[in-house]
């Protein structure tokens, strides 16, 4: 993308442009129709573009919307005024075109235009191609502090075989993450079976894990196997494992204890050999504590753990994950799309994702056809300012939290050795012990 311009121009037209553009120090390749400029070799596509629509043009307004489109090009129009009130064409002017102008012509302002045009096709073309490219491991896109520390969690547990817990937010990715645990581990050529805790039904839980013969109970024409059983010699991954009953959990301890399983009707143990990853959005610490998860199960699970941030403490992730899921559904998006605006991407880092991931996805993935402008905008994503405004604070509440996130920082760097990060803070071990107990830090 060297300072060359192709001239779309009809070969009956008289506006002289070649010579103005040579003076200029422009190199010019001049095609007749929107095919030629849409057909171009990609060696030969220009960062800038002339179209002259005036009467003498014949060609149809969706073609050349086509052509314009087809292409990074930074297209500039050169028109009437009578040929611009036409509706067809002036829908292609506004939603293709970087900018306009109308003859006769004014060869100090084209130029200007075709300068600015050069200079955004220029800046495209570097994030298009950046230095340093956006981190994806895992399956996850991120380079925030949070994310580093979870790919190097993860990278850690994929080689063990114990039970790994999964805790994490609504959207945060769960299934993600321990599908790329499964994918590192000695069972990667194993069955990777997840199982949804929550919305199994509670009169087939038992038979849904486990497996049941036939006759075992009304309907049960024949012998079925388990999620547990099918996931032998690779993964089970129990979403939302703090749904399960109390009965179902007893069972799934019995399994993490024994390696075995009973299938309902049958009095046969059955040795499986999966690897356990659970997954609960709520605090399962709270839920042994309120009775409704077994400490036992509880503490068999969480030999290893694992818990995943919430897509507001990302930051800058949030833009790079928007900015991935547009290239990945590229075809899906409208043809006059190229990207999001400055006040969407803003937006966005200001919404506080109650739905994390998920429902930034769903939200750009939405945008990108429904989108009528060049660039996506926070009402194209649903973030408007009463959506965008996360929760007021005040400094009091922000200092608090500034305070209880570097003394948990400490703590976690010393092996929660009280008197090790009382001495890295700067205190004593008492007035640190009186600093947790207001900040609600407990041992």
């Amino acid at each position: 993308m060297g300072r060359s311009l192709l001239l779309l121009q009809p070969e009956a037209s008289r506006t002289d442009l070649r010579s103005v553009l040579a003076s200029a120090g422009w190199e010019t390749t001049r095609v007749y129709q929107p095919a030629e400029a849409a057909q171009l070799d990609p060696t030969r596509r220009c960062a800038v573009g002339i179209v002259v629509i005036d009467e003498t043009e014949d060609y149809d307004p969706s073609d050349l919307f086509a052509a314009v489109s087809a292409t990074d090009t930074e297209w500039v129009a050169l028109t009437t005024s009578a040929v611009s009130r036409d509706s067809s064409v002036a829908r292609v002017l506004a939603n293709g075109f970087f900018d306009f102008h109308t003859l006769p012509l004014d060869t100090q302002r084209l130029l200007h235009s075709i300068g600015h045009a050069f200079g955004k096709a220029m800046l495209r073309r570097n994030l298009d191609h950046p230095l340093d490219t956006p981190q994806v491991r895992h399956g996850m896109v991120g380079v925030s502090p949070p994310m580093l520390k979870l790919y190097r969690t993860l990278d850690r547990v994929a080689g063990a075989d114990d039970p790994l817990l999964i805790q994490g937010e609504s959207g945060t990715g769960k299934e993600v993450a321990a599908l790329a645990v499964h994918g590192a581990s000695r069972k990667a050529r194993g069955p990777f079976i997840t199982v949804n805790c929550g919305a199994i039904p509670l009169s087939l839980v038992q038979t849904e894990l486990f497996g049941h013969e036939k006759g075992a109970f009304t309907g049960a024409h024949r012998r079925t196997v388990g999620s547990i059983e099918a996931a032998n010699g690779g993964t089970i991954f129990l979403d939302e494992v703090g749904d399960l009953p109390l009965e179902a959990q007893a069972n799934l301890l019995r399994f993490l204890q024994e390696s075995t399983i009973t299938r309902v009707g049958s009095h046969t143990p059955i040795r499986v050999d999966t690897r356990v990853i659970a997954a609960s959005h709520v605090d399962l610490d709270a839920a042994v504590r309120n009775g409704s998860f077994r400490e036992d199960l509880y503490y068999r699970l969480n030999v290893l753990r694992t818990d995943l941030p919430p897509l507001r403490a990302r930051g800058d992730d949030i833009r790079l994950i928007a900015e991935s899921v547009f290239d990945a559904y590229g075809r899906q998006r409208a043809d006059s799309v190229q990207g999001f605006s400055p006040e969407a991407v803003q937006a966005m880092l200001d919404h506080a994702w109650p739905g994390n991931v998920r429902e930034l996805i769903n939200r750009v993935r939405k945008a990108m056809i429904m989108c009528e402008g060049r660039f996506i905008m926070p009402s194209d994503l649903g973030l408007g300012r009463e959506q965008t405004k996360r929760s007021s604070t005040t400094l009091a509440k922000a200092r608090q939290l500034s305070e209880r996130q570097a003394m948990v920082a400490v703590l976690e760097r010393n092996g929660h050795n009280m008197a090790a990060a009382a001495r890295e803070l700067g205190v004593s071990r008492v007035t640190l012990y009186r600093l947790g107990h207001r900040l609600g830090i407990h041992r």
